[in-house]
């Protein structure tokens, strides 16, 4: 699947003019849940035209990382709530100073799983994603239509928009929800497992999109399983041990045999295809 040029309906209406204000910012970010340390205190910086990968064990905490950077996490009382310390800012602004709405225009996230609590149409769940840019009893327009049918054809799923949700299949349904976190439009994007169901062909395929997306002006996180894509499409990576540790660095810095057999609990080796790292398992 070629993936084209970004159309101009899904241009970002948060225009960024000034590269000396990050996207996201964190400062001595920690997180816990039930008592247990999912990182220690880190910094982090996404600037516009960035790619971050969270690599890590299952467990180790990529989820709740994306949620806190996303202001989604639970309150932080009960049995089981994730605990954040630190400060979190968008756009040189504190997170707190942001209202929800403007906050969902900014910043979208693409959830690990996908619920489909109803029958829906293709066309439908997309223009979900234009939900933050509607009035309180608005309704979508000629142009949200346009946006969301721009974002299927993005994800190559031109022609999809009559069909039912529930007979997709599980790839299918995952570039489904790629469309709609398009048609948000936001300026930052926090994707947890974007690959999730794909086979190689749409993987490729959507890592060159988001790095599209990167070109174009957003900053992209995500949290991904594999080694070599990361290394790959990922210009930096914050890498969770899954014992509290966090480290963040460039790619190259980043991801070394060494740190990422400790963090994956298995001996690693790094090799070298045409310039690019792969890691292979001991």
């Amino acid at each position: 699947m070629a993936i084209p040029a970004l159309p101009p309906e899904l241009a970002s209406p948060f225009p960024w003019r000034d590269p000396a204000l990050p996207l996201l910012a964190a400062r001595r970010l920690a997180l816990s849940r039930s008592g247990r340390e999912l990182c220690r205190a880190f910094d982090l910086e996404v600037r516009a035209g960035q790619c971050v990968a969270i690599l890590g064990r299952n467990g180790a905490g990529k989820t709740s990382l994306l949620h806190a950077l996303a202001g989604l996490h639970d309150a932080g009382e009960g049995a089981g709530a994730l605990d954040v310390h630190g400060e979190i800012g968008f756009g040189g602004r504190p997170r707190a100073d942001w209202q929800p709405l403007q906050a969902a225009r900014f910043r979208g996230l693409l959830p690990q799983r996908q619920p489909m609590p109803f029958a829906a149409s293709v066309l439908e769940t997309v223009l979900v994603g234009r939900h933050p840019h509607l009035g309180r009893w608005g309704w979508e327009s000629a142009a949200d239509a346009a946006i969301a049918h721009a974002a299927l054809g993005c994800v190559g799923l031109q022609g999809f928009a009559a069909r039912d949700l529930r007979m997709l299949s599980g790839g299918e349904q995952q570039r489904v929800a790629l469309a709609a976190l398009l048609a948000q439009t936001p300026r930052l994007f926090l994707l947890d497992e974007p690959l999730n169901h794909l086979d190689l062909h749409h993987q490729i395929a959507v890592l060159e999109l988001l790095r599209a997306l990167a070109a174009d002006g957003r900053g992209i996180v995500m949290a991904l399983h594999d080694i070599a894509m990361a290394a790959r499409y990922a210009d930096s990576v914050i890498l969770l041990d899954g014992e509290g540790g966090a480290t963040t660095g460039t790619s190259a810095e980043t991801l070394t045999a060494e740190r990422l057999s400790r963090a994956f609990g298995h001996p690693l080796r790094r090799a070298e295809i045409d310039g690019k790292a792969v890691f292979l398992p001991e």
